[in-house]
């Protein structure tokens, strides 16, 4: 079973670590690229993490399996839309998938979500057949929007989803 965490100040490294990690063996899943990430200095990630954990609007969640971090999620409230949650970065390690790993951060982001009087949740997902895009339909996710390239020179599309908060709240 997973434990889900908030990432603290100090837990800089191990973000540096679990999004590298992540960019590098999922690459197709993300806007963002391992070649461009791993390029940051040490100041940069600490200066991430430390704002994050000093903001009001954003948090991020570790998932750890047997006291190794193997997954991670990241919330933020929209700038634009005052309702929404936007989550990003969302990944589970290869060894950790089918253990209810990203269940368990997503449900924890959704509860974020809803203690901030959030409307409505939303992420963008690269469009396949994927553990990701299962795992989103599954827990209520729906496309809106049109696709949109990942990133600037690929091929692959990416898609928003929403969940509707409201009958959470029922």
């Amino acid at each position: 079973m997973a434990i889900v965490h908030s990432v603290t100040e100090s837990d800089w490294r191990a973000y540096r670590e679990i999004r590298l990690r992540a960019l590098r063996e999922s690459e197709d899943a993300f806007a963002s690229t391992y070649e461009h990430e791993s390029t940051r200095e040490e100041g940069e990630w600490q200066a991430r993490v430390s704002a994050m954990v000093s903001s009001s609007s954003a948090q991020a969640f570790f998932a750890s399996q047997h006291n190794e971090v193997c997954g991670l999620v990241w919330c933020k409230s929209s700038g634009i839309e005052v309702d929404v949650v936007e989550l990003f970065q969302m990944w589970v390690a290869p060894d950790a998938r089918g253990f209810g790993v990203g269940r368990a951060l997503l449900e924890h982001a959704i509860t974020w979500a809803l203690d901030r009087g959030a409307q409505r949740v939303r992420l963008g997902v690269t469009i396949a057949e994927s553990p990701a895009m299962h795992l989103y339909r599954a827990s209520g996710f729906h496309a809106v929007g049109l696709p949109e390239p990942l990133r600037e020179g690929s091929a692959l599309m990416s898609q928003s989803l929403e969940l509707n908060l409201g009958a959470l709240r029922d």
